[in-house]
C-alpha cells in the first residue's frame, strides 16, 4: 500500500510503561525524584536509533497520559528540594521531556493536544534556562539546553499550524516569544520569524505591528539603551525569554559608550549606568566595566574607545531586576496554568514583546 504507515496509539496508562520500571528497578537506576510509589516514575529518554525495534502501544503514553505527566513534571518534580540540587532536577525534568516529545512525534498527535503539552514544556525550560544560566558547564549544558528550547518551539509552532478547528488561546504569546528567543537571527530560526507576518495571531489583532514591524527584528537598530527600559516592562515569562540577549546588549552599550564619550577627562557615574544596563548592584557594573577594559575612578567610569577590550565568552548571570523580581509567590504549575489559559495576559505581553522586539539590537 502506498502513502505514510498508520502511527501507533499508546495504551500505557502511566507515567512510566511497566516494563521500563521494572528494568530500571532491577538495574537501580530509579532517580531520587522517583523513590516512593510507583506512580512516581517516569519514562526516561531513549535516543531512536537504527535497527532499534519500534515502540509498542503499550510503551507508549496516550496524549492524555502525556499532558498528566508534563503537569507532574512541572508540579510536584520541579519543587525545590535540599537532597537535590537545582541542576539535577532540571537535568531530570529535561530529558523526561525530552521522552514526552518523542512520545509525541511517534504517535503523530498534532494540533491541540500537542500543543497543550508543548506550552507547558516551554514554560519550564524557558524558566530554569535562566535560573540555572550562572551554572559551569559540567552541572548544566547550555549549548544541549537552548537545543532542546528550539526543538520544542519548532514542534510547538508545527502543532499550531496543523490545528485548523480553534485557535489555540496562548498561540500568540507562544510565538511572540519564538521571536523574542531568536532575537536578531537572520538565519535558521530567525528566517522563520518572519512566516510570522502572515500567521494568524498576528493578523487577527489589530493593535500589533504587521509584516513590516515584524521584518525590522532582522534590520541593525542605532542603540540598544532604550530597549533595558522596555525590557524592565516585560512580564516575567517573556522576561526569562529575553534574559539570554541582555549580556551581549549590554557589552554593545559599554562599546557605544567607550567610543561616543572616549575622553581622558570625561566621567560617567556607576550608579548611572547600572540603571541605565538595568544592572542587580554596583560591584556587578563594576565588574562588567573592568572585564571590557574600562577603568573606574571614584565611583565613576572612565570610557575611551582605545581601552575597550572583547572579554572573550559571555558571562550570562540571573537577574533579579530584570527577572527574578517579577515572579510571584505561586507555584510553578499555578503559572503554567495560568499562562496557558490566560487569553488577555497573552495578547498583552505579545504587544509588549514586539514593541521590544522592534527597538532591539541584534546580537
Amino acid at each position: 500500500m502506498g502513502g505514510l504507515e498508520q502511527a501507533p496509539t499508546g495504551t500505557c496508562p502511566g507515567m512510566c510503561p511497566a516494563g521500563e520500571l521494572a528494568l530500571r528497578r532491577r538495574q537501580r537506576r530509579l532517580h531520587a525524584l522517583e523513590l516512593g510509589p510507583p506512580e512516581r516514575a517516569v519514562k526516561e529518554y531513549s535516543r531512536p536509533a537504527a535497527g532499534k525495534a519500534p515502540l509498542r502501544p503499550e510503551e507508549l503514553r496516550p496524549p492524555p497520559v502525556l499532558l498528566a505527566t508534563v503537569r507532574h513534571l512541572v508540579g510536584e518534580a520541579a519543587r525545590p528540594r535540599p537532597d537535590v540540587s537545582a541542576a539535577e532536577q532540571c537535568a531530570f525534568v529535561s530529558d523526561r521531556l525530552r521522552a514526552v516529545r518523542l512520545d509525541l512525534t511517534v504517535q503523530r498527535v498534532s494540533g491541540l493536544p500537542c500543543a497543550a503539552v508543548l506550552e507547558r514544556s516551554l514554560v519550564y525550560l524557558l524558566r530554569a534556562g535562566h535560573q540555572l544560566c550562572a551554572e559551569p558547564p559540567a552541572r548544566f549544558d547550555a549549548h544541549l539546553h537552548r537545543a532542546q528550547v528550539q526543538e520544542c518551539f519548532a514542534a510547538l509552532r508545527r502543532a499550531y499550524r496543523e490545528e485548523t478547528e480553534r485557535r489555540p488561546a496562548a498561540e500568540p504569546l507562544f510565538q511572540a516569544l519564538f521571536l523574542l528567543y531568536n532575537l536578531g537571527r537572520r538565519s535558521g530560526a530567525g528566517l522563520g520569524a518572519v512566516n510570522l507576518c502572515s500567521s494568524y495571531c498576528i493578523r487577527a489583532y489589530t493593535r500589533l505591528s504587521t509584516a513590516r514591524a515584524i521584518s525590522s527584528l532582522l534590520r541593525p537598530p542605532l542603540l540598544p539603551f532604550g530597549s533595558f527600559n522596555l525590557a524592565r516592562k516585560l512580564p516575567y515569562l517573556p522576561s526569562c525569554t529575553l534574559h539570554p540577549h541582555v549580556a551581549g546588549a549590554r557589552r554593545l552599550a559599554l562599546l557605544t559608550f567607550s567610543h561616543g564619550f572616549s575622553s581622558k577627562n570625561c566621567r560617567y557615574p556607576l550608579d548611572r549606568l547600572a540603571c541605565l544596563l538595568a544592572i542587580d548592584s554596583l560591584e556587578e557594573t563594576e565588574a562588567l566595566c573592568k572585564a571590557q577594559g574600562l577603568t573606574i575612578l571614584e565611583g565613576s567610569v572612565v570610557f575611551q574607545k582605545g581601552s575597550f577590550k572583547d572579554s572573550g565568552p559571555l558571562e550570562h548571570k540571573p537577574s533579579h531586576l530584570l527577572v527574578d523580581g517579577k515572579w510571584g509567590t505561586g507555584s510553578l504549575r499555578g503559572f503554567t496554568e495560568g499562562i496557558r489559559f490566560g487569553i488577555k495576559t497573552s495578547v498583552d505581553a505579545l504587544g509588549a514583546i514586539v514593541r521590544y522586539a522592534i527597538t532591539s539590537p541584534n546580537q
